[in-house]
């Protein structure tokens, strides 16, 4: 028997390479965004809290745009042009006030948004039932991987001392490559039909029903999780005051990116050996939940930024878990036709709580840290809890 490829096919890496080049880009600004609106600009860290807030939210609806628009007209169009669209982060850089910056750095983060589910969609068609969990691992993998490279440029620039705006300008060159990588992709095509499984029809009303329940577990779990999963420009934040040391908050940016990068891929090929709701619960949200509530207490209690940085790490691993598990489980459970819009659903979902989770973080990290790190462990860990109770299991 020949050994499975870890690249699984030329569409598979094409995607994967257009997510590693966007990332190596924006991953830059969204590391280097907290430090620029509050230390650059001088704006208040509560209006950081509503940039995400308004960015995330936004991206529910462009996400759920992004879906229908790939079903309708062609996932690869839709993908290609959400992705030029994120050009607009870069120009971040020019702003001169706090309300340019978070207008940029918001349209293109709702561009990107707007090409995730036909992306998605696109790698469901690359890929076969039995490598899709390893072809989400490893698009999450080059996806994060490319940001930890973008993270390590941004601190060694700003050692070298480049201007932070500057740096965002520069980012521009990977986001136009990851562009260009979408254009030979090929997928979509019609395969030969396989020989037809002969099920009762009580057994396909049962499966059909079977994955109504999972799809709505898992949007739902997903919403209530995207309540509390603030953008890690909070932990950036946190760790920079409490070491008094820009480069040491971005540096917990770049151990997540890391750590998510290798828990993808690795947990992408494991994907059914783990179960995908059991691992999407305990691996991803509640993992989540308890990496927040390690980053509020350190900061509380005076723990040190060791401790800080292993929580991130934590988080890292539950990011990598999530990005994994959740399209994998769509993918199983959506047909080919509304692959895009169910990935949309997915994408949106997430969005609408993302509102919520940075508003809300904003505003508690005003009044405490530590609060805001409590409210998002109490959030997460309801959604790992409603998960495993509506999830149920499917055969994948």
């Amino acid at each position: 028997m020949a050994a499975k490829k870890w690249w699984i096919n030329r569409n598979a890496i094409l995607l994967s390479l257009s997510a590693f080049f966007a990332d190596m880009g924006y991953q830059a600004i969204l590391a280097g965004f907290p430090v620029f609106l509050v230390f650059v600009l001088k704006a208040p860290a509560y209006l950081l809290g509503i940039a995400y807030a308004i960015s995330y939210g936004g991206g529910a609806v462009f996400g759920y745009i992004g879906g229908r628009l790939g079903d309708a007209l062609g996932k690869r169009k839709a993908a290609i042009a959400g992705n030029i669209f994120i050009l607009l982060m870069p120009l971040t850089g020019f702003a001169a006030s706090a309300m340019q910056s978070i207008a940029l750095f918001t349209t293109g983060w709702w561009s990107r948004n707007f090409r995730s589910p036909p992306r998605r969609a696109m790698l469901s068609d690359a890929a076969s039932k039995g490598e899709r969990g390893r072809a989400f691992g490893m698009l999450h993998a080059f996806d994060v991987g490319g940001g930890a490279i973008a993270v390590l440029y941004l601190l060694i620039l700003l050692h070298l001392k480049f201007g932070i705006g500057t740096i965002f300008i520069l980012t521009a060159i990977p986001i136009a490559i990851s562009t260009l990588c979408l254009l030979p992709v090929t997928v979509g095509r019609k395969k030969a039909p396989a020989a037809p499984v002969v099920k009762g029809k009580s057994e396909i009303q049962e499966s059909a029903r079977a994955n109504r329940r999972t799809l709505k577990g898992v949007l739902l779990a997903t919403a209530l999780f995207g309540f509390s999963f603030y953008s890690l420009g909070f932990p950036v934040l946190t760790i920079a005051q409490e070491a008094h040391s820009s480069p040491l908050g971005i540096l917990s940016y770049l151990i997540y990116l890391a750590v998510s990068a290798a828990a993808g891929y690795i947990i992408g090929i494991n994907a059914r050996r783990i179960g995908m709701i059991r691992g999407l619960s305990i691996l991803g949200y509640m993992l989540a939940a308890f990496a927040s509530l390690l980053i509020g207490l350190a900061y509380a209690l005076g723990m040190g930024i060791a401790v800080s940085y292993i929580a991130v790490a934590l988080m890292g691993v539950a990011l990598g878990s999530i990005e994994t598990f959740e399209p994998t489980i769509i993918s199983f459970i959506s047909s080919r036709r509304e692959m895009s819009k169910k990935m949309g659903y997915l994408t949106s979902s997430r969005s609408i709580g993302l509102f919520i989770a940075n508003a809300g973080m904003g505003i508690l990290y005003a009044l405490s840290p530590f609060y805001s790190y409590l409210y998002a462990f109490v959030v997460s860990l309801a959604a790992a809890v409603i998960l495993m109770r509506m999830g149920g299991e499917f055969k994948a």
